[in-house]
């Protein structure tokens, strides 16, 4: 009979632990939180210190009976919640759901699930850290007031099913400004002049670019510009006044943060920020390899830490002298971590086991979890590899005071760049196709002069939102894919070709937002209040401090607006379908599973129809439209908008022949 008990948070857990602890243990899940502030009210007694009313979250209610049944038989219950705030928080929810107060009752967390951690976590578990909850609870506080404040107002003056968040709205306004900013974006004439020189007995000409006069680099704003230079080195010699050989050094990358893996994997891979979490999410809780059983590919995935423990640095550096030689190995420690931020508790992204490659789980993994797999595991290789060398080459080329350049990069050691490239980071430049001796006199070159114009900050990206948003100390590493999966889910936010496009009614609720609530979509306040929360996680300030000195100013705020705030019409996009039942035009709605079409003379028409994106190929079947389909399941295929009648289906985009 089983005399300890350990909670973890995910069932995908429960069969990985179970594996290692042995018979004396039952490993249950709580399946996340089992606690919360209610849904119907506000949840927060504000007259009372502003103290939480937490209840037992609706259909847990079996779950946590199990739960107390196996609590009675142990001796022992370790509480194995994620390493974090929100694990921290959730432990201490189960304390009181499960009446553990009297029981002997051990907090566990461990940052990789192996036998090694998940042993070594046992022999060192602690007490339940109440600054890690007391954290999670101003935050989660903080945005209750917010969303159950400003929301009924959305609703009342703009649209019913609207939502304001602390952090939410922030996002919103970052994507906002940077629309705001490429439509005030007035472009920029400006010239770049090249010169091409045809060298003896070289087939490849050497192409050189304007850099300046002796007094520095100097800019060609017009043509007039760019011919003044032309006519000023027209006849003159052109002479190598310098060649400067040096070497130079490109540094390994740093392991993966939270930030850093979403970015990576949306550039290289195309994955959005949720869908990278979620696949992290299996590939830390534990899939299934031959031979092994179920194991822990990575570890945990919510850090803004680039440490890593000398345990995993001396089994990388033994791998890598092994596999690559002694000169790809380095004693290379942790990165360094942005001061603001305190999750260095943790690790960096990496691989459990650096020996089980890519490789060895091919045949156990989906293709995405694969592709993710084999980005984490290169990406950590080559952060504990030796730097790579290139021998650079610069060289100087005189004309009537006129100056112009040209540089090369020849890779002379390979280090890191064996394993993992950034292909933007690799971008050779010019080659020299000849050797060069200063004092040399080159033939009369080819000069093209180019008109350019300045180009606008480009469109958000989820990957680059993510990266603005961690710059700007806005949310934390668990925050970010859930606060952009928000913005799209409320339409405030489109995706198109990877870019983030303002909707007309993501521009009403920015502009409410700005004009009646200035504090909360404030970038530095938002910060600041992030900086706050550390300070309860480090027990350096009382966390209902935060809300004392934040819900009186929003409660004024929303008296004011309440009375202010005058109703917006948000018209509904027009479609080009007709109502088959009374002609009209149908309209674009929303409901929980997506863009569909409706009637606009509702209630006197009812009529709806599934929304089907078409694709702009014909069916090779019956030659209508093909439009985008889903599974049950949520997987993308193609298939004839004359379904059933036509029954084509594809699960490769088809091209129009």
């Amino acid at each position: 009979m089983a005399k300890y008990l350990v909670i973890v948070e995910s069932p995908a857990k429960v069969k990985t632990i179970s594996k290692f602890l042995g018979s004396n243990y039952t490993v249950m899940a709580s399946q996340g939180h089992v606690r919360d502030l209610p849904k119907s009210s506000l949840g927060i007694d504000i007259d009372n210190d502003y103290e939480p009313k937490y209840i037992t979250i609706r259909g847990k209610g079996d779950l946590l009976a199990s739960l107390r049944k196996e609590v009675k038989k142990a001796e022992k219950i370790y509480l194995a919640t994620d390493p974090d705030r929100e694990g921290e928080a959730i432990s201490w929810h189960l304390t009181y759901a499960l009446n553990l107060q009297d029981k002997k009752v051990y907090r566990i967390t461990f940052n990789e699930i192996t036998k090694n951690a998940v042993k070594e976590s046992i022999k060192n578990a602690r007490e339940i850290d109440m600054d890690l909850v007391d954290a999670q609870q101003a935050r989660r506080c903080l945005d209750r007031v917010v969303g159950y404040r400003i929301s009924p107002l959305l609703w009342a003056k703009i649209k019913r099913g609207l939502s304001a968040g602390r952090v939410q709205s922030v996002a919103l306004r970052i994507v906002c400004d940077r629309e705001e900013e490429i439509d005030n974006f007035v472009p920029e004439e400006y010239w770049t002049l090249d010169a091409a020189f045809k060298l003896p007995g070289v087939k490849k000409p050497l192409n050189a670019h304007y850099y300046g006069t002796a007094e520095g680099k100097r800019d060609i704003p017009t043509e007039a510009d760019a011919d003044a230079v032309i006519g000023s080195v027209k006849g003159k010699d052109f002479v190598v006044s310098e060649v400067k050989n040096s070497t130079r050094t490109r540094k390994a990358p740093l392991p993966f943060t939270t930030s850093t893996l979403q970015q990576e994997a949306s550039k290289k891979l195309g994955f959005s920020t949720q869908k990278t979490m979620r696949l992290a999410q299996q590939l830390y809780e534990g899939v299934e390899v031959k031979g092994q059983g179920t194991i822990g590919l990575i570890t945990y995935l919510r850090t803004d830490s680039t440490r890593v423990s000398e345990e995993a640095q001396s089994a990388a550096a033994a791998y890598i002298e092994e596999k690559y030689g002694k000169d790809y190995a380095t004693a290379r420690t942790g990165g360094v971590k942005d001061e603001r931020k305190i999750q260095d508790a943790h690790e960096a992204i990496r691989p459990a086991d650096i020996t089980l490659t890519p490789t060895d789980v091919k045949t156990d993994l989906g293709r995405d979890l694969l592709r993710l797999y084999t980005l984490i595991w290169k990406r950590f290789t080559a952060s504990r590899m030796a730097d790579a060398s290139y021998d650079t080459t610069a060289v100087r080329i005189e004309a009537a005071g006129n100056i112009f350049t040209v540089s090369a990069s020849v890779l002379k050691f390979d280090g890191f760049l064996s394993v993992y490239n950034d292909d933007d980071d690799d971008k050779e430049m010019n080659e020299i196709p000849a050797r060069l001796e200063k004092g040399q006199i080159l033939p009369a070159p080819e000069l093209e002069k180019k008109q350019h114009f300045t180009q606008s900050a480009p469109h958000y990206t989820e990957a680059s939102l993510v990266r603005a948003m961690e710059e700007l100390g806005i949310g934390r590493p668990s925050t970010y894919a859930p606060t952009i999966g928000t913005i799209l889910g409320r339409h405030y936010v489109i995706k198109e070709d990877k870019n983030l496009y303002v909707t007309e009614l993501g521009e009403v609720v920015n502009k409410m937002m700005k004009e009646n609530f200035p504090t909360i979509v404030d970038v530095n306040f938002t910060a600041n209040m992030e900086t706050l929360l550390d300070g309860v996680e480090e027990g350096k300030v009382r966390w209902k401090t935060i809300l004392e000195n934040f819900y009186p100013d929003l409660d004024e705020a929303v008296k004011e607006a309440e009375i202010n705030l005058e109703h917006v019409k948000i018209a509904d996009e027009e479609s080009d379908e007709v109502c088959e039942l009374c002609g009209r035009k149908m309209v674009y709605k929303y409901g929980p599973h997506g863009k569909f079409l409706a009637c606009p003379g509702f209630p006197e028409c009812r009529n709806t129809r599934p929304f089907l994106e078409k694709i702009g190929v014909p069916c090779p079947k019956c030659g209508q439209d093909l439009v985008v389909r889903k599974t049950k399941k949520g997987r993308r295929y193609y298939g004839c908008a004359g379904y059933p009648d036509c029954d084509y289906m594809s699960w490769q985009k088809p091209k129009d022949l």
